[in-house]
């Protein structure tokens, strides 16, 4: 099968609007956990994360579905587990203890918490890594778990569900695209709804709603069923300007009612404006990708091979030197934002560089088998 240059582009994009993401949020004064705070009490650009995290996350996860059935027509199930395996869960646990203990140490500091004070140094160590040093490696652990679910749901429905379905979408019916879009709607918002309203800070409750476990299964089976399909995936790239239309309309108005709000909080994340802001995005970002850059260049394919590496690594940048900058210089607001995005823009990319190059190395923070 040929390749969808498209759906490449769409996950290193989504992934540098991660980095761009993180460099607002770590310094948001809207209340999002894990940041180090705001400069201001009322920061105007803070609204950019309203923008993205509805669906960001969210589109990953369904481009994931859509890259794992054509995975998977190539792949037997122990091969695609074991190459999963490598992939995303060794960098998700070896590779806490390899590399990302330091972002462990970072994100402790920016809480300002002296609890781990009087704990063991190797204890500590250990605690950097797990569960502090997680960060954004979330998604491939929940990636790494909903491939193992697909493999489980292909040996119980054997391509019937995938067949029916493609079936279904044959023809050009304005019926059937209406229906993929109000249908996938009230799916994707009924995920969303095990997110738990008010969290326990004293339970599991938070590390639940970090996962959000339902919430992103459901783009990742959408992914897989439905717009793995190429009649579903050229029905949404000729309704790409309505789609982008309606997806603009409701992200603006989302972001006006969210000003100055935390738009992580669960009952946001429950509700009908956020999932059809996420929807609208989602089919957006496909649509339009599909109609204006399925196609590939130098920077384009060097990135469709990066853009795993810089998620993975991105995180320390954010952490270290932000949490610096906030408070051992006195440069003004404005420059430190300048300086956290290109460092967060340039200092992955030459991690991943230099880290894909070390054997050993490379496996357990990369998932990146041994090189010819």
């Amino acid at each position: 099968m040929e390749r969808k240059h498209y759906l490449d582009n769409i996950r290193w994009v989504t992934v540098l609007l991660v980095l761009f993401y993180h460099v607002i949020y770590f310094y948001n004064a809207k209340g999002v956990f894990g940041g180090i705070g705001g400069f201001y009490e009322d920061q105007p650009w803070d609204a950019i994360m309203s923008m993205l995290y509805p669906w960001f996350m969210m589109l990953l996860f369904l481009v994931a579905g859509i890259s794992s059935r054509y995975a998977l027509d190539k792949l037997s199930h122990k091969e695609f587990i074991k190459t999963r395996t490598r992939k995303l869960l060794v960098p998700a646990t070896i590779g806490l203890l390899v590399f990302q203990w330091m972002v462990g140490y970072f994100n402790t500091h920016v809480a300002g918490t002296d609890v781990l004070a009087a704990v063991p140094q190797p204890v500590k160590f250990l605690l950097w890594g797990l569960p502090s040093g997680i960060g954004p490696l979330w998604f491939i652990q929940d990636l790494w778990l909903f491939s193992l679910l697909l493999v489980l749901i292909r040996v119980i429905e054997k391509d019937k569900l995938y067949d029916r379905i493609g079936r279904f979408f044959q023809g050009d019916n304005l019926g059937k695209s209406i229906a993929l879009v109000v249908i996938g709607y009230f799916l994707v918002w009924a995920g969303a709804q095990s997110t738990i309203s008010h969290p326990n800070p004293e339970s599991l409750d938070g590390l639940w709603n970090l996962y959000r476990p339902f919430a992103y299964l459901v783009p990742f089976l959408l992914g897989y069923f439905v717009f793995s399909h190429d009649n579903v995936q050229d029905r949404i790239a000729k309704m790409h300007l309505p789609l982008l239309t309606l997806a603009l309309a409701a992200g603006v108005y989302f972001t006006i009612v969210m000003y100055g709000k935390n738009d992580t909080d669960p009952i946001v994340l429950q509700g009908w404006l956020c999932n059809l802001f996420a929807w609208f995005a989602m089919l957006a970002m496909l649509g339009c990708f599909k109609a204006w850059f399925d196609r590939t260049n130098r920077f384009a394919t060097y990135m469709t091979k990066s853009s795993f590496g810089v998620y993975v690594l991105h995180y320390l940048v954010v952490a270290s030197l932000g949490y610096m900058m906030k408070n051992y210089t006195s440069l003004a607001p404005w420059m430190q934002y300048i300086i956290l995005f290109v460092a967060v823009m340039t200092i992955p990319f030459l991690l991943n560089e230099i880290i894909k190059r070390i054997p050993f190395i490379r496996w357990c923070v990369l998932g990146m088998k041994k090189s010819s």
